[in-house]
């Protein structure tokens, strides 16, 4: 099966590059291909001949995408686009990653798949014209929706906790936003599941996240926890730190239709939260 992997150098693409699916596999981030450029992505189609696109690719910078709304429409949207008009003419199959933030938060229960969108950030809702998009070109696509990503690679929260917790004495979190951290070593291994087992595919709308609920303050104790260091993590309320985008007061995301459909098992925050610790340590 030839492969394309776009936003490869992320945590996300890091991690499934990781797993050596395949030896054809063609990864790119920005730098080899920009994927708002139609016609560089529609040469790199009609060169390699893909059977399966998974776009890692996304503007995730969610504050500054408050004034940067063109670049963040771009990428999360018209790039999108763009690749799914090229499956479509390549008969060729899409797995794209999506987020959370399509919801407002407010609802007390996990979201299910068919729960009405209402994003409440430019991020968001960039994401959701992102989704949208491959929808309207009616290509074979599968729309992963995912949310509290971390990584033993790149820039993510749980690394930024691990280096407060070194250098502080006290750190602070907010309580009152929930949700699921996810590794995202497991969410790749679900992709590479798909890869190998490709009449596992069903084109659709899925959630995955790890099992558990935390707040961001009880990630950032786990994390301080596991590590052993002597810093103190108090709990905040929203209000007390305020930021530019809005952030969905309930991230969490039910993942009934996702563990149906692949007869798949979900690991624990708190499992794989120590598996990623151990690597990072290692």
């Amino acid at each position: 099966m030839k492969v394309l992997v776009t936003g490869a150098d992320g945590q996300l693409g890091r991690e499934i590059r990781d797993l050596a699916l395949s030896e054809e596999m063609t990864f790119t981030d920005v730098a080899q291909l920009d994927l708002t450029n139609f016609s560089a992505v529609s040469s790199l189609f009609e060169e390699k001949g893909f059977d399966l696109v998974i776009n890692c690719a996304a503007y995730t910078a969610v504050d500054r995408a408050e004034t940067n709304e063109e670049l963040a429409t771009k990428v999360n949207n018209e790039a999108v686009a763009n690749l799914a008009r090229l499956c479509l003419e390549h008969d060729t199959r899409l797995i794209h990653i999506s987020t959370d933030y399509v919801f407002d938060g407010n609802q007390p229960t996990p979201y299910k798949e068919e729960d009405a969108t209402n994003p409440q950030s430019v991020y968001g809702k960039t994401k959701l014209a992102g989704e949208n998009a491959i929808l309207e070109t009616g290509c074979e696509a599968m729309i992963l929706r995912t949310a509290w990503l971390y990584s033993s690679f790149g820039a993510n929260i749980a690394k930024t906790i691990l280096k407060f917790a070194d250098s502080k004495q006290e750190i602070s979190f907010v309580y009152d936003q929930i949700g699921t951290p996810t590794y995202a070593a497991d969410l790749a291994q679900v992709i590479g599941l798909l890869v190998q087992n490709p009449q596992k595919f069903r084109s659709g709308i899925y959630h995955y996240t790890n099992e558990g609920v935390a707040s961001w303050y009880d990630f950032a104790a786990a994390i301080v926890s596991l590590s052993k260091s002597g810093c103190h993590v108090h709990p905040i309320e929203t209000f007390e730190y305020p930021v530019p985008a809005p952030r969905p007061t309930n991230s969490l995301l039910n993942k009934r239709k996702i563990k149906d459909a692949l007869s798949i098992t979900i690991p624990h925050w708190r499992d794989s939260l120590a598996k990623c610790l151990e690597k990072l340590n290692s």
